[in-house]
């Protein structure tokens, strides 16, 4: 039996973090052809997670551009796949999460009658707006997809209720896997004043937010609600990577400067934002990988959003929906802030993400789907 070619396609950080160890994983068994495509559609953060996994692309459509658009990140993408999958022919396609890059690559797959692997499949909040414009990109790649990598039981059962009931297997979340990689205990941070916060004597809050849908008035009463946070609690060292857009570099920036404990920082690559996590006190983000990322380290998690389609993460208590309300957020901070008991509660949940063995599983299934194993791989329960 010749080897099976299976080619992993990513092109923003959040999925290079997620695909970089299953891509590794790949590369080491035995029967498969390992191949990586990266789009580029976020280059320079990207490319800090290349460099921390080691993994070198066989093939990078290099397709960002100033001030781009759903419609060229999307139309770049599909004609940019289409010489690839002509040129390496490979047996199974896997796209990760909910991007333009994963629609893209999964619809060019179809075009070209190539099966499609769908990692972190499953996820759902059934408002097509939000969030914007994932929600809808990972339903349509659940159409597509021929095999389903679920992290959860109810991602399992969000595909089941949609009629798609084959191919799907329970793998846990593949950014355990990462963390087992990234965090250390000796790491040394580059940004000077990470390695200067007081960690042990101070409370520092992490904070991102970023996401499209805030955009507008939800962003003003975020910023507003951390900065009432840090006055009022001298106890704190709020800690934010600030995103590279300008909307939010610009609402952050107003509300935030002159704030003597919240720090407005560069964004971090991998390494220094999972280390960073893995000392903070809690975080507080509308980013759909840190609510997964760290209840696996026991930090809880304020979600800034209305909705979650991460509702593993409150159900297990490692996470609260505390939306976009100014009145909200600043209460739920507060409280654990200021009552052990809540913030114990919520820090010593069992994380429902994963247990580090996802990619495993993952290669697993793809080797039992095509043959190459007899056994069918284990399944991720909590």
């Amino acid at each position: 039996m010749s080897d099976l070619k299976v080619m992993t396609i990513f092109g923003t950080r959040p999925e290079a973090i997620k695909m970089a160890p299953l891509a590794l994983e790949l590369s080491k068994r035995p029967g498969i052809d390992a191949l990586c495509c990266v789009t580029a559609q976020h280059r320079e953060m990207l490319d800090s997670v290349l460099d921390i996994f080691r993994l070198k692309p066989d093939y990078d459509l290099n397709i960002m551009e100033p001030r781009q658009t759903l419609s060229t990140i999307t139309s770049k993408c599909l004609l940019g796949m289409e010489q690839v999958l002509e040129e390496a022919k490979p047996d199974l396609v896997l796209v990760h999460g909910d991007t333009s890059t994963t629609f893209a690559g999964a619809l060019a797959a179809f075009y070209h009658k190539i099966p499609v692997g769908h990692v972190e499949a499953g996820l759902r909040t059934y408002d097509k707006w939000s969030p914007f414009p994932e929600e809808m990109n990972r339903k349509m790649v659940g159409s597509i997809a021929d095999l389903h990598f679920c992290p959860t039981v109810s991602n399992r059962d969000n595909l089941t209720r949609e009629n798609i009931t084959n191919g799907i297997f329970l793998t846990g979340n593949t950014v355990i896997d990462a963390l087992q990689t990234t965090v250390r205990k000796d790491f040394s941070f580059t940004e000077r004043l990470l390695d200067q916060l007081e960690y042990e004597k101070r409370k520092v809050v992490l904070v991102t937010c970023h996401r499209r849908e805030n955009y507008g008035q939800p962003m003003e009463d975020i910023m507003a609600a951390l900065a009432y946070i840090a006055r009022t609690h001298p106890e704190v060292s709020l800690v934010y990577p600030v995103h590279l857009s300008p909307v939010v570099q610009e609402c952050a920036h107003r509300h935030l400067d002159g704030v003597e404990n919240a720090h407005l920082i560069p964004p971090l690559n991998v390494e220094e934002m999972h280390n960073l996590m893995a000392r903070c006190y809690m975080v507080m983000t509308d980013s759909g990988g840190l609510q997964e990322e760290a209840p696996a380290l026991g930090k809880p998690v304020l979600v800034l959003r209305r909705e979650t389609e991460r509702p593993e993460a409150v159900k297990a208590g490692t996470a609260r929906l505390a939306g976009v309300d100014y009145s909200r957020i600043t209460a739920m901070a507060e409280e654990l802030l200021e009552n052990p008991d809540a913030y114990a509660a919520m820090a010593h949940a069992v994380n429902p993400y994963g247990d580090g063995q996802a990619c495993r599983r993952i290669v697993d299934a793809i080797q039992w789907h095509f043959g190459q194993r007899k056994e069918p791989p284990d399944e991720f329960l909590i």
